[in-house]
């Protein structure tokens, strides 16, 4: 059985444990990570059509090739964590990160878009939430789910702080100028504070033992997950939730630009970013004492409600509402897998669980902008994809009540 071995004590919770220097590297590497490989997506889709004049459908299909050769490369992080370091996979995320933004300021053609989305696909596997999550773990026990929640708030500040300033340098140096800027300013920031604070996590882990018996291959666990009724509740329901909200996500500024005008619509991304910082933050102070499959079911429920405002209102303070609504929910949902997981399974498995769930669930939001952009070049319209959404998060409201055994062990 894949239990904890007795670890010598290690206060957590001291400001002077050095596992908070990792969060706060972690908390950097997802602003960049989230501003240009998630939130940046709703930005390329809009200045792609509008410069290139491609079809939605043709550049929404790069994002999601770029979802789903991510993916492929996240069900490895974990072992790419435990065999190299985490200084150096943070590394290679961060020159992979910045190495895409130059490719796609420079695309011209759509094959180029695709090569730019592959290299992406790279960066945003070294950047995301299972390469945090990772990382975090090996810092990280009792105090894990905390740690991981602080750390991913930086994926909203990416939104909050990214989707504005790109929308004005591309105003005012343009498309190619500003994705170079972003990938500049990334290198000179994350490089040296990778290199200066991440080190040799602690041993209290048994990761670096000999003497410490072999556990379960990464295959053997992955092979029990894909058989345990807990473990595809959570991940079957989140993928389909993440379905809706990438793909509606992605395609907001399209949606919202001929409705309430380009810089409103970048508030309405700002304000949803900020929201999704300010739910994480006040759900982090009650979550130890929830139900957190029920607080799942409401938040996907919220996000549904949220939708049909956005549907059928085209007020502007009332979109920007909804979306504030919507965004509330947004930082929880990649948050709450790994809580989830963290709670209902052993930790020891922790880290091949949440890589998977996350490949998973990535596999599945990947064809969220393709098929959202398919409908509305189909239907002529955001409504018809819209409602798939809204039903998707419906249905993964009743899924994920459904649980397994009271606590999953990995044997």
């Amino acid at each position: 059985m894949l239990d904890n071995p007795q670890h010598p004590t290690i206060d957590e919770s001291s400001l002077r444990y050095g596992g908070w220097r990792i969060v706060a590297v972690c908390f950097l590497l997802a602003t960049f990570g989230w501003g240009l490989g998630f939130y940046g997506q709703s930005v390329y889709v809009a200045e792609l059509q509008r410069a290139r004049g491609w079809p939605t459908s043709l550049i929404s299909s790069g994002t999601t090739f770029f979802y789903l050769f991510g993916a492929l490369l996240v069900v490895f992080v974990g072992e790419a964590v435990r065999t190299y370091g985490p200084r150096l996979c943070l590394i290679a995320g961060t020159l992979a990160m910045a190495a895409a933004a130059v490719a796609i300021g420079a695309v011209r053609e759509p094959w180029q878009l695709y090569l730019a989305n592959a290299v992406l696909a790279f960066g945003w596997a070294g950047t995301s939430l299972a390469m945090i999550t990772n990382t975090i773990s090996l810092w990280f026990d009792h105090k894990r789910g905390m740690a991981i929640s602080l750390a991913l708030n930086g994926a909203s500040f990416g939104g909050i702080v990214g989707v504005p300033l790109l929308v004005m340098l591309i105003g005012h140096i343009g498309f190619a100028g500003a994705m170079y800027a972003a990938s500049g300013a990334m290198l000179v920031l994350l490089l040296p504070v990778i290199l200066f604070l991440v080190g040799r996590p602690p041993d209290f882990h048994g990761w670096h033992a000999t003497a410490r018996p072999k556990p379960q291959s990464s295959a053997q666990i992955r092979a029990w997950a894909l058989r345990d009724v807990g473990f595809l509740t959570v991940t079957v329901a989140f993928a389909l939730v993440l379905f809706a909200q990438v793909g509606f996500i992605v395609h907001l500024i399209s949606f919202l630009d001929p409705v309430i005008g380009r810089e409103r619509a970048a508030v309405a991304v700002a304000v949803l970013t900020a929201m999704a910082v300010v739910g994480r933050v006040l759900f982090s102070m009650v979550i130890d004492r929830l139900n957190q499959r029920l607080a799942s079911a409401l938040s996907f429920l919220s996000q549904a409600g949220a939708l049909l405002v956005v549907i059928n209102l085209h007020n502007d303070y009332v979109l920007i509402a909804a979306c504030a609504v919507f965004g509330f929910s947004v930082g929880n949902l990649i948050t709450l897998p790994s809580l989830i997981v963290q709670r209902e399974f052993d930790s020891a498995s922790f880290g091949v669980l949440i890589s998977l769930n996350t490949a998973i669930n990535q596999v599945t939001y990947a064809f969220g902008p393709g098929v959202v952009g398919f409908l509305r070049d189909w239907s002529g319209g955001y409504a018809l994809p819209f409602y798939l959404c809204v039903a998707l998060e419906v249905v993964a409201a009743g899924l994920i009540m459904v649980r397994g055994r009271q606590r999953a062990k990995v044997v």
